[in-house]
């Protein structure tokens, strides 16, 4: 996949082309130092996917750039990169278009997860945000009436949600959850059906269609 980094540090930009350039399925076709220059070269390169830094004084921020860049070029996928662990970051940058969030102290393996998860169509929500989204997904109805999530999913679906959020594999929460693969599949059909989803990305898009999220 190509793949563009904008940071407005040049050792940031530098160390993150070195560990992307490593694995065998990424190559950094082009670094920008602020929004403005990440809109031009995405204009340039046409990316698979766009790694933006939120935050790039005296630049444009990465913020406003992604709302640009995904009116523009809708087919460039962008995964903000950024310090700030900030419900309030992770709910403007969804609403923006971005298709995934995650921080800048987090382990080499999990950037890659993301960025992989982010080119195959899904959305990737770091671990400490994404129960807090899925909180504020469950704890209001249609209607915008406070409900009791207990209501509608069961103790075991209430568990295994946050973790499909999260983006675990099956395998993984039936290791957590010491239960079976297929039990977790049966857990995650469920829980698509009450919520009336049809997958982990769509409970943020869901979530910000229905303006269950307040700005």
């Amino acid at each position: 996949m190509k793949i563009i980094i904008a940071d407005d540090h040049a050792v940031v930009r530098s160390g993150f082309m070195h560990i992307l350039n490593f694995q065998s399925d990424m190559e950094v076709v082009a670094t920008a130092a602020d929004g403005l220059e990440a809109y031009d070269l995405v204009a340039k390169h046409r990316p698979d996917l766009l790694l933006m830094d939120l935050s790039m004084p005296p630049g444009e921020s990465g913020l406003i750039a992604t709302g640009k860049i995904k009116e523009d070029f809708p087919e460039t996928k962008i995964l903000i990169l950024t310090m700030y662990d900030d419900e309030e970051y992770l709910f403007h940058v969804l609403k923006n278009g971005a298709s995934g969030y995650v921080l800048k102290n987090s382990p080499d393996e999990e950037l890659f997860d993301a960025i992989r998860i982010v080119y195959g169509g899904g959305t990737y929500i770091h671990p400490t945000m994404a129960t807090s989204l899925v909180r504020e997904f469950v704890k209001k109805d249609g209607d915008g009436v406070e409900t009791d999530p207990y209501k509608i999913l069961s103790k075991r679906e209430i568990e295994v949600l946050p973790l499909v959020a999260k983006g675990y594999g099956n395998k993984e929460i039936a290791e957590k959850l010491y239960i079976s693969v297929k039990t977790v599949e049966a857990h995650k059909s469920k829980i698509m059906e009450k919520l009336q989803l049809k997958g982990r990305p769509e409970l943020v898009e869901y979530a910000l269609k229905k303006k269950f999220l307040n700005f």
